[in-house]
């Protein structure tokens, strides 16, 4: 691996701890304007920006209890980085899941430019509770980048194994 690859390998595991952190401040500061992220089996065409991109993973990420993540390898080659990775989610709830993921990132001067997430989405519909994604569901697109600092909260979560709709 040279100079650059270790760089990027670097960078890429430099952001999953600041992701792992909620340290929005820091994540968004591997993004710029040209950098696009997206979730692949998500319906949404993914977010532009820093801030869009911030947003955007605070809708997901903010109303979960607690996350653990698990990183398999991390593998760079020019200017691409593939992280094999697992997340762990739980919600106030009592729901958990365990998320596969392989994210393939491309780092251009010292930023994250693209970012696409590979998942399985029935895994994640299957363990979710039902209110927690009728309320990521609440935001699109043109949401994104106006949450960045901040998503309401759900309007409502159940009690401990108290889960409608799910």
């Amino acid at each position: 691996m040279n100079t650059t690859e270790a760089d990027n390998a670097e960078l890429a595991g430099a952001f999953w701890q600041a992701l792992y952190s909620r340290d929005w401040q820091k994540v968004a500061g591997f993004f710029d304007d040209a950098s696009h992220y997206e979730d692949v089996p998500a319906p949404d065409r993914g977010a532009d920006g820093a801030r869009a991109i911030t947003g955007r993973l605070r809708i997901g990420l903010e109303s979960i209890d607690a996350y653990r993540h698990e990183c398999e390898r991390i593998v760079a080659q020019g200017d691409v980085v593939v992280t094999e990775h697992t997340e762990h989610w739980s919600w106030s709830s009592g729901e958990q899941v365990s998320l596969p993921f392989v994210s393939v990132q491309v780092i251009a001067e010292g930023r994250i430019r693209l970012w696409r997430d590979y998942w399985n989405l029935a895994t994640l519909l299957d363990g979710a509770p039902g209110w927690w994604l009728e309320h990521i569901m609440q935001f699109d697109v043109d949401d994104f980048e106006r949450l960045a600092d901040g998503v309401p909260p759900p309007s409502s979560i159940p009690a401990t194994g108290d889960t409608p709709g799910n």
